[in-house]
């Protein structure tokens, strides 16, 4: 029996060709890129054009295309611009027009940048009137994710300082034991101050030194030999330090071939071993799995993350939400003076609160070093005053002020017992040689129980589960199962667009699902 096959011929031409649009379902997520782009108002990015000059592709082709290409894990240029030869998709999008890899290269560095973060925030409010988010809710988290850059390129700031400390040190000595040989006429009674280095004065002491040494019988071939080496070596070095330091305001490191990203122990690694590499920390506030809002940041802790993130938020929108929900990383006096100042119900744990709970909960019997901890002692709000285990008063002696590395001022109150000598329970109590003093920031201390009991009621039980529902799915999906655990493009701006571009196809992706 002859086996049986459908019709095959190449050759057979289509007597009404089908329109291209039939070929794609009607559920594809292609459909909802498109029909997302289409309600946007593109005005400032068609701005970003020239007037004169040869026509260029449409920018709402070109940003439907490289949207969709995101949600299709398609990132290269060159592979966008094959696909948009071969995916039906993609040609549908590019209603079969084709640009070239430079072209898309250009439109996603230089069109983008500045103009993406409106293009965010109206698919953000679209989302918003169709009722999947109300903006009023936000759980917020940071991720780490490595830079472009070589991992192994390192500037940090301190071994500049322990360098400039070492050529300071060797210009003293040289100083002195040029001045001690020198001449009556070469002599200087006032010599250099070196609190404040810069190149400039380097290199005038260097020459001073080397003019002495240079025609001075007295002075060693050695002493010599050094001296011209300081002279050629040293003003080098020390505008190479300069120029690093000027790159590095506000932060501890650097990478020479990233000089944005900054050095941070990540939790994996190319090397399983978690060491430091060069990136970014992420900042994100999600809603309903959504991510409403992102920024990237130049230091590895969340801690100082928090402020500037919401009032680009606030920049952003016009607007903050009424609850925030965040976790240990962000409990800090200062944040909690900020939201409270924003009017923004913060539902954020302080660095010991799940310690604190742990230790409540528990029926074991407290150990002997935990019954002398500050905590437990007795404090008398009224009248100011602690009462140590003795059942000793410990009046306030004054406060003490110390300053975040963001600035903030933070004040702690000094609480000291009268007499601890001769108490029979002083080697446990403590183990100094004079009365014991406790410190207590009063404001800090008040911010943290109306966080406990924020967090403790059924509200806040609620939203604390939520938050790992919520937040931390966002962050698997974009960096498992999109596979984008390294950014491709140097350069905190560039690398906020990439991160955004990815952020927005999980929006859409969300969306069409």
């Amino acid at each position: 029996m002859k086996v049986k096959f459908q019709e095959y011929n190449q050759q057979q031409n289509w007597l009404l060709p089908p329109n291209i649009e039939d070929l794609i379902p009607k559920d594809h997520p292609v459909r909802v890129v498109n029909g997302v782009i289409e309600q946007l108002n593109i005005d400032l990015l068609i701005n970003e054009y020239q007037r004169e000059g040869k026509p260029s592709y449409h920018p709402k082709m070109m940003l439907k295309v490289m949207v969709y290409a995101y949600m299709d894990n398609t990132y290269s240029s060159r592979k966008i611009e094959k696909a948009m030869r071969e995916n039906i998709n993609y040609m549908w999008l590019s209603a079969m027009q084709v640009a070239d890899h430079n072209t898309i290269a250009r439109f996603r560095s230089q069109k983008l940048k500045d103009v993406f973060k409106d293009i965010f925030k109206q698919v953000v409010l679209l989302l918003a009137e169709e009722g999947l988010v109300s903006l009023k809710e936000v759980f917020t988290d940071g991720t780490k994710i490595e830079s472009m850059a070589g991992r192994y390129t390192f500037v940090w700031g301190n071994a500049i300082k322990t360098q400039k400390q070492k050529m300071v040190e060797q210009l003293e000595q040289m100083w002195q034991y040029a001045q001690g040989i020198a001449n009556e006429e070469d002599k200087d009674p006032t010599p250099p101050d070196f609190t404040h280095v810069n190149k400039e004065k380097v290199e005038q002491t260097a020459q001073k030194i080397n003019k002495i040494l240079k025609g001075n019988e007295q002075a060693s071939s050695k002493a010599k030999a050094k001296a011209r080496y300081i002279q050629q070596n040293f003003p080098k070095n020390m505008e190479k330090w300069e120029q690093q330091e000027q790159l590095l305001v506000g932060r501890n490191s650097y990478s020479k071939t990233d000089p944005d990203a900054i050095f941070m122990r990540m939790k994996e690694d190319h090397m399983k071993n978690g060491q430091l590499k060069p990136g970014y920390n992420v900042q994100i506030s999600s809603e309903s799995q959504f991510v409403i809002h992102y920024t990237l940041h130049q230091q590895a802790n969340d801690i100082n993350t928090l402020k500037p993130h919401l009032n680009d938020y606030e920049k952003l929108y016009q607007r903050l939400p009424e609850t925030l929900t965040a976790d240990a990383g962000y409990g800090s006096e200062e944040n909690y003076e900020f939201l409270e100042e924003k009017e923004i119900t913060g539902y954020v744990k302080y660095s010991t609160f799940d310690k604190d709970e742990k230790s409540y909960k528990s029926k074991k019997k407290q150990d002997l070093s935990t019954e002398f901890n500050r905590d437990n002692l007795y404090y008398n709000e009224q009248e100011d005053y602690y009462v140590c285990p003795s059942g000793q008063r410990m009046d306030n002696i004054g406060q003490q002020t110390s300053q975040t590395k963001s600035g903030f001022v933070q004040v702690n109150t000094i609480y000291k017992a009268k007499k601890c000598h001769g108490c029979p329970l002083k080697n446990n109590c403590h183990k100094g040689q004079g009365e014991r003093t406790v410190q207590r920031n009063h404001q800090l201390e008040k911010h943290k129980n109306i966080v406990r009991q924020r967090l403790l009621s059924e509200e806040g039980i609620i939203k604390r589960k939520k938050r790992t529902a919520d937040v931390e799915p966002v962050f698997s999906h974009i960096k498992s199962n999109r596979n984008f655990k390294r950014f491709t493009h140097k350069g905190i701006q560039k690398a906020s667009l990439e991160f955004g571009l990815h952020a927005l196809a999980h929006n859409l992706r969300k969306k069409a699902s």
